[in-house]
């Protein structure tokens, strides 16, 4: 009886470790690797070393086992401040809306994915479409939102999607699968294009780009800038592929999208190199003073604005998950009021509403993050800026 009961044990040990490691070992959702051959061209670079890409300035984590640990009840507490108390006010996109535009427009679909319109091109930015940002749903917090804007099925033939880095909240398995046969060509940091191969999509339509290199389309360019974060997918893969953000500059606008990372000096470079930016997309959300370094505070989202020299800026990277410990609504509340203070142009549009990059109207601010139920919204009326 008691060999029964410990091989029990035994086997009730082992079996979450077996699963862990066939999950790990088969899943397609964690990729793949770069080519011993990309690899070797990568040791060529001044920012790759040891088998690691390497942010420009020096960075600390901020997370190690010890202070991940202490922070895991924290992180679990179900704090029902983290997510909305009410159905946020989707805008439905009707798929005929989107054909035949003759202006540059965007439409968020919540925390860093975008639909960008430009100079007759359909481009996507992050497309993450799934319900849960982790490899398996059992392992993250599902969206805010059961339904998006528009379906996968009924968005128009994509010409290029740009992903930022390889985490899973911006590079999606489950959406490039769906996204893969509408899409003509995928622009990805160094070394992604790896994950992207294993999931089927033709080496030939992928163009992979370091900081700095430009990737023309006609009269669009798309220049990889660096961003100040990391990548990786699995539980040894950290710092494998790039990471960055995007400028991009049509016939007559110039865009800015920051993908993930911390405050620090490359916005100036970028914004002297590149700017003034008609708009830019500015990670706000899923921050921490633990890990400051490489997601900003939405503090400093409203000061690489300015570094930026965007004449208008939108915070991102909220709106749809909870992946951090702070309330859901903290981080536009937070950037609205330093906007404010620095006398800065800022939109927080609904998720799905339409975008247009050069609008002239100055709507009053609506606060769709806030319960209308629970909170008398009078107050706002006085308070305008460019928000939908």
């Amino acid at each position: 009886m008691l060999k029964k009961i410990l091989l029990f044990l035994l086997i009730l040990f082992l079996a979450p470790l077996l699963f862990g490691f066939l999950f790990i070992s088969f899943s397609p959702q964690f990729g793949g690797n770069p080519s011993p051959e990309q690899l070797l061209e990568f040791e060529k670079l001044d920012h790759y070393s040891d088998g690691k890409f390497h942010n420009l300035q020096a960075t600390e984590m901020g997370m190690d086992l010890a202070k991940a640990i202490k922070l895991l009840p924290e992180f679990f507490k179900n704090d029902p401040a983290r997510k909305p108390d009410f159905d946020i006010p989707i805008v439905k996109i009707d798929s005929l809306e989107l054909l035949n535009s003759s202006s540059t427009r965007l439409f968020w679909f919540g925390h860093s994915a975008f639909l960008l319109q430009i100079d007759g091109k359909n481009i996507l930015l992050d497309p993450m479409f799934g319900e849960v940002p982790s490899p398996h749903p059992w392992l993250g917090n599902p969206r805010f939102f059961k339904e998006l804007p528009i379906e996968i099925e009924e968005l128009p033939v994509i010409d290029m999607i740009l992903f930022s880095h390889d985490h899973y909240d911006h590079l999606d398995y489950g959406s490039v699968k769906k996204l893969a046969g509408k899409t003509k060509q995928f622009v990805v940091p160094l070394g992604v294009g790896a994950h992207l191969e294993a999931w089927g999509i033709e080496k030939a339509r992928i163009t992979e780009l370091d900081w700095w290199e430009d990737f023309k389309v006609q009269e669009i360019s798309l220049i990889f800038t660096p961003s100040r974060h990391f990548s990786g997918r699995g539980l040894n893969n950290r710092f494998s592929t790039l990471w960055g953000s995007w400028v991009i500059i049509g016939e007559e606008e110039k865009l800015f999208f920051s993908g993930d990372g911390g405050y620090g000096p490359h916005f100036q470079e970028i914004g002297n190199r590149f700017g003034p930016f008609d708009f830019a997309m500015l990670e706000c959300g899923q921050y921490n003073e633990n890990w400051k370094e490489i997601h900003m505070m939405p503090e400093e989202t409203a000061l690489a604005a300015l570094d930026l020299k965007a004449k208008e800026f939108m915070p991102i990277h909220w709106g749809a998950f909870s992946l951090a410990m702070h309330s859901w609504t903290d981080p536009v509340e937070r950037v609205l009021a330093k906007s404010q203070e620095l006398g800065l142009k800022i939109r927080v549009p609904k998720i799905g509403s339409m975008i247009e990059i050069k609008e002239e109207s100055q709507p009053e601010l609506y606060p769709w993050w806030i319960n209308p139920d629970l909170v008398d919204l009078s107050d706002f009326q006085e308070r305008k800026a460019s928000i939908f």
